[in-house]
This record gives C-alpha cells, sequence and structure tokens, in this order.
C-alpha cells in the first residue's frame, strides 16, 4: 500500500467533513503538522471539534482555524497564547472543554489502546469533576474520564519510512504519538521519507500500522513561539 500522497489537500481529501472531532498534535508550536492545518483551512471544513493541547497563536497553527471561524469547539488544556481563541471564547463564539494537560494526554492514550474510561485523582472538587461518575477506591475519590476518539488525526514526525513507521524529533514527541493511535484515520507530516526497513526497530517511536497517510513536508516553518535570548557576557 502507498501511504505518501503527493500533498496534504490531496491526503486530507474525502475524509475531512463538516463537524468532525479531529486530534491535532503539538505542544505550543512545536511539532505541529503546519502544511495539514493550512490544507484543513483550504478545505472549507467547519463545525469542527479539534483536540489539542493549545489552539496555536494568533495568526499561525491552528489560530488560523480559528480566525476563519472552522473550529466550533477546543478540548484543550493551555490556551494562554492566542488572543483572538480568548476573544471568542469570552465573547461566547467558542466552546471550550478544559482539560487537566495529564488528563487530556491519557484521554489519547486509552482511546488508541481501546480502553473507554478511566479514574483519575485529577479534577475532584474542581468544575472539571461536575457532572462526571465519582468513585471511592482505597478511601480516594477518583473522577472518570472518558477516551477521545477522534475521526481523524493530524500529526507531526520528523522521518517516516515508506510503511509510515515514524521518529519524531526530540520534544516534538510530545501529543503527537497518542494523537496518531487515537485516530481513527492518521495523516503525519513529515520532514523526511525513507526507504521501508531504514529506521532500526527499536529507533522506531510509532509503528506503521497506525498510519494511513504520509504527506512531505521537508521545510516547515517552525516559528518560534517566544524567543528568548541572553546577553553575552
Amino acid at each position: 500500500m502507498n501511504k505518501v500522497y503527493p500533498s496534504a489537500a490531496a491526503a486530507l481529501e474525502g475524509i475531512v467533513r463538516d463537524g468532525q472531532l479531529i486530534a491535532v498534535g503539538g505542544f505550543g508550536l512545536c511539532g505541529i503538522p503546519e502544511a495539514l492545518i493550512d490544507a484543513l483551512k483550504d478545505s472549507g471544513v467547519k463545525d469542527l471539534t479539534v483536540i489539542s493541547n493549545n489552539a496555536g497563536v494568533d495568526g499561525f497553527g491552528l489560530g488560523k482555524l480559528l480566525e476563519t471561524r472552522q473550529i466550533r469547539k477546543m478540548i484543550s488544556s493551555y490556551v494562554g497564547e492566542n488572543k483572538e481563541f480568548e476573544r471568542q471564547f469570552l465573547a461566547g463564539e467558542l466552546e471550550l472543554e478544559f482539560t487537566p494537560q495529564g488528563t487530556l494526554a491519557e484521554k489519547l492514550r486509552a482511546g488508541g489502546a481501546g480502553i473507554p474510561a478511566f479514574f483519575t485523582k485529577t479534577g475532584v472538587g474542581t468544575i472539571v469533576a461536575e457532572g462526571k461518575e465519582l468513585r471511592q477506591f482505597d478511601g480516594e475519590t477518583y473522577v472518570m474520564e472518558h477516551a477521545l476518539t477522534p475521526e481523524v488525526a493530524l500529526v507531526k514526525a520528523d522521518v517516516a519510512d515508506l510503511s509510515g513507521n515514524l521518529r519524531f524529533n526530540k520534544t516534538a514527541r510530545n501529543f503527537n504519538p497518542a494523537a496518531a493511535m487515537a485516530g481513527r484515520i492518521c495523516v503525519v507530516e513529515v520532514e523526511r521519507i525513507v526507504p521501508t526497513g531504514s529506521i532500526e526497530p527499536d529507533d522506531v517511536h510509532l509503528p506503521g500500522i497506525y498510519v494511513h497517510r504520509i504527506v512531505h513536508n521537508p521545510t516547515p516553518e517552525k516559528r518560534i513561539e517566544k524567543r528568548t535570548i541572553r546577553d553575552r557576557k
């Protein structure tokens, strides 16, 4: 099976539609699938519910989809760097399911592992637990959280072989593997494509069985979210 598609637009053709639940990998601007986000914007699909640690920044990453009002709801753990996100949420134009970061990661991991729900102490006694089942274990209270199984996952990796086996670059690994495993269809954007067998088995971060479509983007912008420098001494 040829998993490599000629463009990001071609890779999304036939699998994205209005009203979908979509997971997008990345942490801040680190490890986000830039070309796939642009292609999703250009597709014109709307009323999306997007699972992502955050929503990019104004004018970049998922911030582009907020500007075009293609996102109806975000399931996120951190949203502090996007003024348009803040404006839409406070104006009642955008729904937000605020989720603790570890819980969000586990919701995706559980979805990929076929675990429908799990119990955690995180959020007990806060608005996070409102309306959810609580249960006692060994004298402690836990809240039940449901797994996430998005219809489509868009992720970013450094290297893929032709079978879809992936390696991520350092911290760009972040939410990408969990999002890829949870998605019913996974589309991955990579900087390098190598022949099958070129990646040592022990060096594979995510097996190709989770990957359905591959897009080559050798020169992503990789914008820095907050550039800090140190004075020379």
